[in-house]
């Protein structure tokens, strides 16, 4: 695909890069990283500050997830819901992955050192480190506790936003980055459960796909309980957050609770999928509030 040439093969060479970085969680860890800036500057941080996170963050997040894909490639083959990726494809092959992945990471550090600080860049590299060595390479493939302690990359972003605002950490960032590390086991075996048997094909000891069903969503539960009480606590251990954030917290918490255990009342595909998409609804919505009641409290 890449040796065509021409115009389209360089535009289906450039979507496979894309690809491999996976855009989507990409996004989605950005939406932690931007509102806890502007709790940390307790107003709009800055264009400058925020543009320069907002890239590192990006960069560092692309590398980690395009070397997972260069990890699972083996796996990705057996699963209907990764074989369309690049190295399953063959748009890619894993060596130019892997310089690509590395010099994503190389950016994102340079990034945002130079343009935040040491600090901020600091944690990016760990969360890549961790999620490539504890998850990709062990936990994702031995343990059924595999999402829950390597869902800890993914909340670092919250650290890293602070960070690039502070150069130090608090306990609100800490906290922000227990409700994204508790959030993660409910809203990633949501869509396990919709792919229990893609898992159990490629032998990932993903939870729904080696526990039954009902014990799947008491852990969900439980974590989802979790992250609500987290949210809750969060006003009390820094300033700037009032009714628009709590009302937010509330509200959007019971739902997510509500739809979480409306699993177990309909355990169909289709319910998971709605409670996987309904708990990016919520993390949108809870860090939104954060934002915006710093903004105009």
């Amino acid at each position: 695909m890449l040796g065509h040439g021409g115009t389209r093969g360089a535009a289906t060479g450039w979507r496979a890069y894309v690809a491999l970085t996976k855009p989507r969680i990409i996004e989605l860890l950005l939406v932690t990283t931007v509102p806890t800036m502007v709790l940390a500057a307790g107003r709009w941080p800055g264009w400058g500050l925020v543009a320069v996170t907002v890239a590192g963050g990006a960069l560092a997040a692309g590398g980690a997830n395009a070397i997972n894909m260069v990890i699972d490639r083996d796996i990705d083959r057996l699963m209907v819901r990764t074989q369309h990726r690049p190295l399953v494809t063959g748009a890619l092959d894993p060596a130019r992955a892997m310089v690509f992945a590395v010099l994503l990471e190389v950016a994102a550090f340079a990034v945002l050192w130079l343009g935040a600080n040491l600090l901020a860049a600091l944690l990016a590299l760990s969360a890549t480190a961790f999620y490539v060595v504890v998850y990709s390479l062990w936990l994702k493939r031995t343990s059924r506790q595999n999402i829950v302690i390597g869902g800890a990359a993914g909340a670092v972003p919250a650290l890293v936003g602070w960070a690039a605002v502070a150069d130090g950490l608090a306990a609100a960032p800490w906290i922000l980055f227990a409700v994204i590390f508790f959030w993660t086991p409910p809203h990633f075996w949501a869509l396990a459960i919709r792919h229990a048997d893609d898992y159990r094909a490629a032998s990932v000891p993903m939870l729904p796909a080696v526990a039954p069903l009902q014990r799947t969503v008491r852990a969900m539960v439980a974590y989802t309980v979790v992250v609500v009480a987290l949210t809750l606590w969060l006003p009390f251990v820094t300033t700037g957050l009032g009714w628009i954030y709590g009302a937010t917290a509330v509200s959007f918490g019971a739902a997510f609770l509500i739809a979480t255990a409306s699993i177990a009342r309909r355990p169909t595909p289709e319910r998971a999928m709605s409670v996987f998409s309904f708990s990016i609804t919520y993390v949108t919505a809870l860090f939104a509030a954060v934002m915006v009641d710093v903004l105009v409290g």
